[in-house]
């Protein structure tokens, strides 16, 4: 009877030490899941907001880079990002990235697609040492350039999928990045971007008037609007 109990203990103790293995897995499974962007909820509609948008990020004075790689058919390929007329919205993105495939299918249909600033789209995902030319091609939408290249996402310092960095163009100034899970709260985040770099710039303008006060220069100083100073015969 003893060694019956004795036998029942061990079994309970190796199935608690099964139990607690199974649920570090569990949890392992998930972090990286949560790592590559997938989405957690099970009762989640498609393109429907699950999480809070989160706040953009900025990256001081950082400027951007311009896109060079190769197309879902092996073309060469340039997207002129800095100095472009332009605004750009860099859309990292993967084949096997869960939360990805939700953006694949909303770029299929630009008819319902904005961007905040009229900035064009333009959607990079690794090397094809890396990704599947063949299944890029299968997911690129037809209206949006699709650049395949891991130099862009070590420039751009992409931490995962998926993950949208918005470039002024004309400046070349990263004005905020960030990852979301719709393209709603894309829209969000890169609208609120905006509104903070507007702000900025109002009180840098600001600040530059109250220095020209300080210094006694007023509206409609001569300073401000010096006058040409005709030719005359002397000064040949």
């Amino acid at each position: 009877m003893a060694e019956v109990v004795a036998i029942q203990a061990v079994a309970i103790v190796l199935l608690g030490v099964l139990v607690v293995g199974l649920l570090r897995s569990h949890a392992e499974i998930l972090r990286k899941l949560h790592e590559l962007g997938a989405g957690l909820d099970p009762d989640a509609t498609p393109g429907g907001v699950t999480t809070r948008v989160p706040a953009p990020v900025r990256r001081g004075e950082a400027t951007g880079f311009d896109v060079a790689g190769i197309t879902p058919t092996d073309q060469a390929a340039r997207i002129g990002v800095v100095g472009a007329r332009q605004s750009t919205v860099l859309a990292f993105l993967s084949s096997g990235c869960l939360t990805c495939g939700g953006f694949w299918d909303t770029f299929a249909r630009p008819d319902r697609l904005t961007v905040p600033g009229g900035a064009r789209l333009v959607v990079v995902t690794k090397g094809s040492e890396i990704e599947s030319p063949a299944r890029i091609r299968e997911l690129a939408p037809p209206a949006f350039p699709v650049v395949m290249s891991t130099e862009a996402w070590l420039e751009y310092q992409v931490p995962h999928t998926p993950y949208f960095v918005y470039v002024d163009g004309p400046s070349g100034r990263i004005i905020g990045e960030g990852s979301a899970q719709t393209w709603d709260q894309v829209t969000s985040l890169w609208s609120q971007a905006l509104a903070d770099d507007a702000d900025l710039a109002a009180g840098g303008e600001a600040r530059a008037d109250r220095e020209l006060l300080q210094a006694g220069i007023h509206p409609g100083h001569e300073s401000l609007h010096p006058r040409r100073r005709r030719w005359s015969p002397d000064d040949e």
